[in-house]
């Protein structure tokens, strides 16, 4: 495992981050790890050398922040385990106040956090998603407070004007389907010296290598089995159809197993190699549901693809650019340091 400086921070992580979304059960996700499951895939990452750990306060309503904190008493020493988590999403319906990025949700959530993770401290606090109906002060004042206070040890993004602690690092999905925050966001990153974490790596198993040119339909159990049967399909669980009809996509997964088959890896190794050697990646999150699949996502760090095997993945997932982007590019292909 390769350790790499979080973002702008001093902070070193492995290269791997360790997902938890699939720790507990949940009945709109199928084949969730259990407590014990979940205690032995979190020994296994660190026993591999991974040190970075990623949960939410919303995965399965707290239950996952539970499991996380329960294996964590376990632990020699809790300084050597990056700890990162969530806020921002609705945790109970009875409540008006206990959504958004308000001081009062803020300071309310992440002591919750605290207690479910059984722990004085977070390493790293994650904005899960932006609020609209919250000043950005309000939000950016109350972070950098828990910064100062010694309850969340890094945040996000703030302006210097305000004296405030800074964002070191954002994370996006951010996979050889999905390719559009190159648009923007990786040059954001790239100019602020902020680490660009990506989720959903295999596409919610789509370059997983269960699915190749010539399927009639992802496998019995799969997440993507189950967001078709369901009609359930989001961002993190697509369906079959949706991307089956794309002829780009089928494009990816004939490139990703040319490659794998030249380096005696899998397909999913690849595609998380792929992401590892992007600019601005202090680390990728994967997400295992069984031991196995946690060793193969590790088998990501063991090898290197080269600079022709990254332009081949470039172009076979490359998208057309959009407007204004598409006439920006083009108007600046001189222009280009």
């Amino acid at each position: 495992m390769e350790y790499r400086y979080l973002g702008n921070t001093g902070l070193k992580v492995s290269n791997l981050c360790l997902g938890t979304m699939t720790f507990g059960e949940n009945p709109n996700r199928p084949g969730q790890a259990d407590e014990k499951l979940s205690h032995e895939i979190m020994d296994a990452f660190v026993e591999s050398g991974g040190n970075f750990i990623d949960t939410a306060d919303c995965y399965q309503m707290g239950l996952t922040e539970k499991i996380v904190g329960k294996w964590l008493q376990k632990q020699p020493r809790r300084d050597k385990i990056i700890i990162a988590t969530k806020l921002a999403q609705a945790m109970r319906d009875d409540d008006p106040n206990c959504a958004g990025l308000s001081r009062h949700h803020i300071i309310t959530n992440v002591e919750e956090s605290l207690e479910r993770l059984q722990t004085s401290y977070i390493d790293l606090l994650y904005v899960h998603v932006w609020d609209h109906g919250t000043p950005i002060q309000e939000t950016l004042s109350a972070l950098s407070d828990l910064v100062r206070c010694g309850k969340i040890l890094t945040a996000s993004e703030t302006s210097k004007s305000l004296g405030l602690e800074k964002f070191c690092c954002l994370q996006q999905q951010y996979n050889l389907i999905v390719r559009e925050i190159e648009w923007e966001v990786t040059e954001a990153c790239s100019m602020t010296g902020m680490g660009l974490i990506p989720w959903s790596p295999l596409k919610g198993g789509w370059l997983s290598g269960k699915i190749h040119r010539g399927s009639q339909g992802a496998p019995t159990g799969s997440r993507v089995a189950f967001a078709q049967e369901t009609g359930k399909a989001n961002q993190s669980g697509p369906d079959f159809d949706s991307l089956a009809a794309q002829p780009r996509v089928w494009n990816i997964l004939d490139q990703l197993k040319k490659t794998a088959a030249s380096h005696g890896k899998t397909v999913a190794q690849v595609a998380i190699r792929w992401l590892l050697q992007r600019p601005n990646v202090p680390s990728v999150v994967i997400g295992a549901k069984t031991l196995g699949q946690l060793q193969d996502n590790l088998g990501a760090v063991s090898f290197q693809l080269s600079l022709e095997e990254m332009k081949s993945l470039d172009e076979a997932s490359a998208l057309p650019a959009p407007y204004p982007y598409e006439m920006i590019q083009r108007l600046n292909t001189k222009r280009v340091r």
